[in-house]
């Protein structure tokens, strides 16, 4: 089993900022661009990008990217990706991208990747894939093992525990990034001002589901784009290209951190508009 090195277990009372409310309301706020983009790409003759965020992130962090993607004529759905577990995840994106009429360009960040990669098998609407500073699994790999694959990354010290109460009455735990490692692990290359509200709302991820395998990946069958982030601490550069060379993607590299979306939106929003043009 692979897994990051033991992170920092909450000792005093934790606040979590995502309450079931909140959740809804994120779910929500997901779901009703889906329906208000239906019918755009026949219309304008342009796909739809359905952009999957991945952990310590949330649907924001793609805010200038999607100001870019609608200047240019694209319509957009920014998922609320649940980051509880790889397939529930993926099934869920796939409802989302099932609803959209017409082409879908499918993008994935860091463990939204992982994401789409299991959310776009058999799609027959999704016509390109994306990956930024993404995990691109193959069959049974997690996304801990390609994380510990190449050396380089430093996440498994800035990582918080928090123990959480499943569904089920059994026990598991929500990552968070420790907020004063935030900026230097995540996004050092973004003002921070930006950072420290990033480090507040950030959302975590299950521990389980950065150890659960990816099942078959839909980049076997559907052309792929790769955006990798030379200096990120999460997912090692080496890591990346490996990945994105298997997939056979396009790839473009970026001095970046792994908030690369946020860091440098329009080169992000290059590579998306292009996989939109090549693969339509």
């Amino acid at each position: 089993m692979h897994r990051f090195p033991s992170p920092r277990r909450a000792r005093a009372p934790f606040v979590l900022l995502t309450t079931a409310g909140a959740a809804a309301a994120l779910l929500a706020t997901a779901v009703a661009p889906a329906t208000a983009d239906k019918g755009a790409p026949a219309s304008g003759g342009k796909p739809t990008v359905v952009l999957v965020h991945g952990a310590f992130a949330d649907s924001s962090s793609w805010n200038d990217v999607i100001k870019r993607l609608r200047k240019d004529g694209y319509p957009v759905v920014a998922v609320a990706n649940p980051l509880r577990g790889l397939s529930t995840d993926a099934a869920y994106v796939r409802q989302l991208v099932d609803g959209v009429e017409g082409p879908v360009v499918l993008v994935g960040h860091s463990y939204g990747g992982s994401v789409i990669s299991n959310a776009a098998r058999g799609a027959a609407n999704v016509e390109a894939l994306v990956y930024v500073a993404a995990y691109i699994p193959e069959k049974g790999e997690t996304a801990a093992e390609l994380t510990a694959k190449f050396p380089g990354s430093t996440l498994g010290d800035a990582l918080r525990s928090v123990p959480v109460t499943l569904p089920d009455g059994s026990q598991g735990e929500d990552l968070y990034i420790q907020p004063a490692k935030f900026r230097g692990q995540f996004a050092a290359d973004v003002p921070r001002n930006t950072t420290d509200l990033m480090a507040v709302t950030q959302r975590p991820v299950a521990g389980a589901a950065l150890e659960e395998k990816a099942g078959d990946p839909a980049w076997k069958t559907i052309p792929s784009w790769a955006v990798v982030a030379t200096e990120d601490r999460n997912i090692p550069a080496q890591a990346q290209r490996f990945m994105a060379a298997r997939a056979r993607a396009h790839t473009v590299e970026l001095r970046a951190s792994h908030a690369v979306g946020v860091s440098r939106p329009g080169e992000v929003a290059a590579v998306v508009e292009r996989a939109a043009r090549e693969a339509g």
